[in-house]
């Protein structure tokens, strides 16, 4: 087990971020080693590469689609309405602020379906006022994961109704036929934990001030007049009231929430709020240029890092790489639950670390999960809590999950925040932990 090619490969993709490679390369490097010690050539690994960044094509493409959408959307100015009401908090405590921010958040999987794309939009003009109010990035990078994590886990809306179906086909394909009313009541203590560690962050591990060289300047001596003075040339015009363009904008949200859920894509959902805002004249034709090269700067890194982590999927996916190490310890597991948890629930975690994507790790996964957890004698229910907890653990805290990645999108728009050591390490203490043990507790119970 100890030669796995998933093991290994993770091992490297973990020291070489935790030293500050950038993800991109730390990635081809894993994926390069994972190839290799699964026996193949250097040009039969780069081969397999290659054709399996075709695996997320579709989820890459939306994501530039929902950053071109995004890009719009702050074009219409209707973002600048909600920063002001956020700048205008001059009395609103630390935690408070983080709350809404994590409220906020989980409305962008769900409601209004731009994912990680209103990250560089909303964050980065609000920067300076969390250095006034000396806020600790890192828990600002737990909020925004919480949200864009917790409702696909637990809500069958949006990207949960991709994420819970993904979990229907491919338990019902391998064996064990499940319905989607199932998987939000299976998956609500796992969610629970998610609750515990945004809570953890925000009222004990972050709460102290820290100071951001740069951020203000002379902060005990700048007024907080100064401050918003800067924060509004920071973030664009003066303020705005709502206006009847406004209508037309949250008209081409509501169009792609209805038209995504329609179609079940997010291409589509895009695409469709795309052109509600051209129709409606928020956008003009003139300006297309100009919103597609904003979409590509907002999201065309993070899709990048998609279609690469696909490759490295594949790789292990072709090699067998996930079942050989089920096949290791399955001896050692028997038909003991409690262990057989844990070890199923450690394989996920180091499977979507490397790929950085729950919805693409089911399908690994489902295939050697099912039949396991049938042999051992769990419960549809309890299946499915260590199927999607699996799948979920490792997404917060993986260098290449859009949950880590988004985050850092913003928070590090003036070089101020590291993607692993301010996003990464507290996303994954905050998270994986408690999914790691309300996961075992809900395959337990259930």
């Amino acid at each position: 087990m100890l030669t796995n090619p998933v093991l290994i490969s993770v091992i490297v993709l973990t020291i070489l971020s935790l030293a500050r490679v950038h993800v991109i390369f730390a990635l081809l490097m894993a994926a390069v080693v994972a190839g290799l010690v699964a026996n193949l050539t250097l040009t039969e690994t780069v081969s397999t590469f290659i054709g399996g960044m075709g695996g997320q094509s579709e989820t890459a493409l939306s994501y530039i689609l929902l950053g071109v959408f995004a890009a719009m959307i702050a074009l219409s100015g209707i973002t600048k309405i909600l920063i002001d009401k956020l700048l205008a908090m001059k009395k609103t405590s630390k935690i408070v602020l983080l709350l809404m921010i994590a409220g906020l958040t989980c409305l962008s999987g769900n409601l209004i379906p731009v994912h990680i794309a209103f990250i560089p939009i909303l964050i980065p003009p609000l920067l300076l006022f969390f250095n006034y109010l000396k806020l600790d990035r890192r828990a600002v990078a737990c909020a925004l994961t919480f949200g864009l994590k917790m409702p696909y886990i637990l809500i069958p809306a949006g990207y949960g109704l991709i994420f819970h179906g993904i979990i229907v086909g491919e338990m019902t394909a391998s064996g064990m036929p499940v319905s989607l009313s199932q998987i939000p009541v299976a998956m609500a203590i796992p969610a629970v934990g998610m609750f515990v560690g945004l809570f953890i962050a925000v009222f004990i591990t972050y709460r102290k001030p820290r100071d951001y060289d740069g951020g203000l300047g002379q902060e005990e001596k700048i007024t907080f007049s100064s401050a918003l003075a800067e924060m509004s040339a920071t973030s664009g015009s003066a303020k705005r009231k709502f206006e009847a363009r406004d209508l037309i904008t949250l008209f081409a949200i509501v169009v792609t929430l209805v038209a995504q859920i329609w179609a079940g894509s997010l291409v589509v959902g895009a695409m469709s709020g795309i052109i509600v805002m051209f129709v409606g004249r928020i956008v003009t034709l003139k300006d297309g240029d100009v919103v597609v090269q904003d979409g590509v700067k907002l999201m065309g890194a993070i899709a990048f890092v998609m279609l690469i982590a696909s490759g490295y999927a594949t790789i292990l996916k072709e090699t067998g790489a996930v079942i050989e190490l089920v096949t290791a310890v399955d001896s050692v597991i028997g038909d003991n639950k409690l262990l057989g948890a844990i070890v199923l629930l450690t394989i996920g975690l180091l499977v979507t670390m490397g790929i950085g994507t729950s919805f693409g790790t089911i399908p690994i996964l489902a295939a050697v999960f099912v039949p396991l957890c049938i042999l051992m004698g769990f419960s549809p229910l309890a299946t499915i809590a260590l199927l999607g907890t699996a799948g979920a653990l490792g997404d917060a805290g993986s260098p290449a999950s859009d949950s880590t990645l988004g985050p850092t999108s913003g928070l590090n728009a003036d070089g101020k925040h590291n993607h692993i050591w301010d996003t990464c390490v507290p996303t994954f203490l905050h998270y994986n932990i408690p999914l790691f043990i309300f996961g075992i507790a809900a395959a337990m119970i259930l």
